[in-house]
């Protein structure tokens, strides 16, 4: 799909904002990026780094976009796209990239009938433990999954809008009702980041000079900011649970055939988690 906008304001510019202004700079799918944030200094920083052309701390500055992305705290978006839409010119297509999708959608869809812009939700499956506009990276969408989060009255012209900007940025672009996804990434997302971050907290730290590739690998995602994955657990709370609770009988299915000695079954449980890693490749 070639797309392209000739202003596009992102409202946050940190990893994954920066690497969106990025992209969409380096790929040539935006004239001019407009950062919107709080902090000079890293709004700034984001400039140095490529990832915006100038910047803003009004969000009444988004009023000159064709397109606007939040890409915020999960806690924070709501607020931040009523902010949005009350500056944006009539129709103006707009997303977020929030890690949870059901009650960001639900809040806009509560005053679907009295916006100004086009809201769409989305997910970049796509991310890193570091943080900031200097760890931006214009290849960070691609070959990746962004998930699309329409709601039922969602216009499907909406939808390609926004999904045109991820597939211009490298992606693959499903769609997916929000609470469906919000159940999805509780398992494959938000229940491994409970487990590395447990994995991690039970660790003495006289053990940590033994940590070797298997330790590391699994707890690495436990670097990610706590705030904002406080954020993004308690708002999907439910599902998040849920998962760990299928992760627990799992655990508690292994933990009994070791303690019971029974190698076949203990055999038989790994080999069935090993199929299951090895059906998704590399």
């Amino acid at each position: 799909m070639n797309v392209s906008w000739p202003s596009v304001a992102i409202v946050g510019v940190g990893l994954i904002g920066g690497s969106i202004g990025r992209a969409l700079l380096e790929r040539g799918v935006a004239g001019r990026v407009i950062g919107v944030g709080r902090s000079r200094a890293s709004l700034q920083a984001a400039r140095r780094a490529g990832a915006i052309t100038e910047t803003a701390l009004d969000p009444g500055a988004v009023a000159e976009a064709d397109l606007v992305v939040v890409a915020a705290g999960v806690a924070a978006i709501p607020s931040l796209l009523d902010a949005v839409d009350a500056a944006v010119r009539l129709g103006t297509p707009l997303t977020d990239a929030g890690s949870t999708k059901a009650s960001i959608v639900a809040a806009w869809e509560r005053r679907r009938k009295s916006r100004r812009g086009r809201f769409v939700g989305s997910h970049p499956l796509a991310g890193s433990h570091r943080r900031g506009p200097a760890s931006a990276d214009p290849e960070l969408f691609t070959g990746r999954v962004v998930v699309v989060t329409p709601a039922a009255a969602t216009p499907p012209r909406d939808v390609d809008d926004v999904g045109g900007l991820w597939s211009a940025l490298g992606a693959t672009v499903y769609v997916m009702n929000p609470r469906e996804h919000d159940r999805i990434l509780a398992q494959t997302s938000h229940a491994p980041h409970v487990l590395a971050a447990a994995i991690a907290a039970a660790t003495p730290a006289a053990a940590l000079p033994f940590t070797a590739g298997g330790w590391r690998d699994t707890t690495r995602i436990a670097s990610g900011d706590p705030n904002l994955w406080a954020e993004i657990l308690l708002d999907n709370a439910g599902p998040v649970t849920t998962a760990l609770e299928r992760v627990g009988k799992e655990a508690a299915r292994i933990r009994a055939a070791i303690a019971a000695g029974d190698r076949g079954r203990l055999v038989r449980l790994l080999s069935r988690a090993k199929d299951v890693r090895d059906a998704l490749g590399s």
